[in-house]
């Protein structure tokens, strides 16, 4: 009991420093491509090199999603060689420990740590994602049209060819901005005029309002008929919608929240429903890859002069990246269940693997 809680422990601490050493591997390799991205953004502003060094650091994170299933297959693959190329091995079966119960320790580390991502870490992802953004955003907008949504509603800032014009609404539902008040300003940027809607139809650039009222510097209600209640605007629904639509900057626990929210605005939430339900699937896919690996590592197939089976692992996985990215991308389209589009291919692949590493262990 007490050799075989040793060699556990010694077992789940090589392959967590295995996982680390990858980790810090891939996030250098995806540094340096990204700050060579964020130097060549900066070219054309009078920046300190501190800024794109910085934008790096706030932006890698965010790729944890895509290439920490990449880090376990390795990882695994590292792992399983190691033991067996050194005898370890052997070592560990003769003290009455099989090759089955030497997958279950990193298997059990592999859905420890997909929970451990999709609960704490991505939260923190979200935050220097949307951090990222308005940093850059900073630089590459026209500071003459800005755009935000906070908790007091929508804000644009326009600027037209004889004024310049501050809105706000409360809210969006469907092509609708709800309780609109545009503030006028002159060329000056002195306040001439507010007009008050219930409501606007965005659905093109040219907005129609609905029960509007103007009203002059002296908080005057104006009784003049307005013949076109229109006003011309550099944000149509799309554009607006896009506001909401950046995933990357919604943690995993408002995930829920969010999808509610945009059902209610009467928009399909299929995009968030995806997203929540690979970041449930996460931990699973994480163990799918670990399988994998010890398929083609572990099992009788593989021997010292044949690394055939590492490269057909390493193939393997990169197949399954964008079998799983286009199995989603037809859960969000609504050409598969939302279900089926996000566990189909983990499912495949764990029997797969699960076959696989039974087959090894009957020869």
């Amino acid at each position: 009991m007490i050799r075989s809680f040793i060699i556990n422990k010694y077992l789940a601490t090589q392959f967590i420093k295995i996982v680390f050493n990858i980790s810090i591997i891939f996030f250098c390799l995806g540094f340096i491509m990204n700050i060579f991205e964020e130097i060549n953004f900066f070219k054309d502003f009078e920046v300190n090199i501190t800024t794109p060094i910085l934008l790096s650091f706030l932006f890698i994170p965010s790729l944890l999603d895509d290439f920490f299933p990449f880090v376990i297959l390795l990882s695994g693959i590292w792992f399983f060689l190691k033991i067996k190329k050194t005898d370890e091995l052997t070592a560990i079966n003769i003290s009455g420990i099989s090759n089955l119960s030497i997958i279950i320790i990193p298997s059990i580390l592999s859905i420890i740590l997909g929970i451990f991502f999709v609960t704490a870490i991505n939260p923190i992802t979200s935050v220097l994602v949307k951090k990222y953004e308005t940093v850059k955003g900073n630089y590459e907008k026209d500071q003459d049209y800005l755009a935000t949504v906070t908790v007091n509603g929508i804000w644009i800032k326009e600027k037209g060819l004889k004024a310049n014009y501050m809105v706000r609404a409360s809210n969006l539902k469907k092509e609708n901005l709800l309780e609109v008040t545009i503030y006028e300003f002159d060329k000056n940027n002195n306040f001439k005029r507010r007009i008050e809607a219930e409501s606007a139809d965005i659905s093109s650039l040219k907005w129609n309002l609905k029960n509007i009222k103007i009203i002059d510097t002296d908080g005057i209600e104006s009784t003049k008929s307005i013949k076109d209640p229109s006003y011309f605007s550099m944000y149509d629904i799309k554009k607006i919608k896009s506001l909401y639509a950046n995933l990357d900057t919604i943690s995993f626990w408002n995930l829920d929240k969010e999808i509610k929210l945009l059902e209610q605005r009467g928009y399909s939430a299929r995009e968030m429903q995806v997203i929540l339900h690979r970041s449930l699937a996460f931990p699973f896919f994480l163990l799918s890859m670990l399988l994998l690996s010890s398929v083609f590592t572990l099992g009788t197939m593989f021997n010292d002069n044949n690394w055939t089976y590492v490269f057909i692992a390493i193939i393997s996985s990169v197949i399954i990246f964008f079998f799983n990215d286009f199995s989603a991308a037809l859960g969000k389209t609504d050409k598969l269940p939302i279900e089926l589009s996000v566990w189909m291919p983990i499912t495949i692949v764990f029997v797969f693997s699960t076959v696989g590493i039974i087959h090894a262990n009957q020869k």
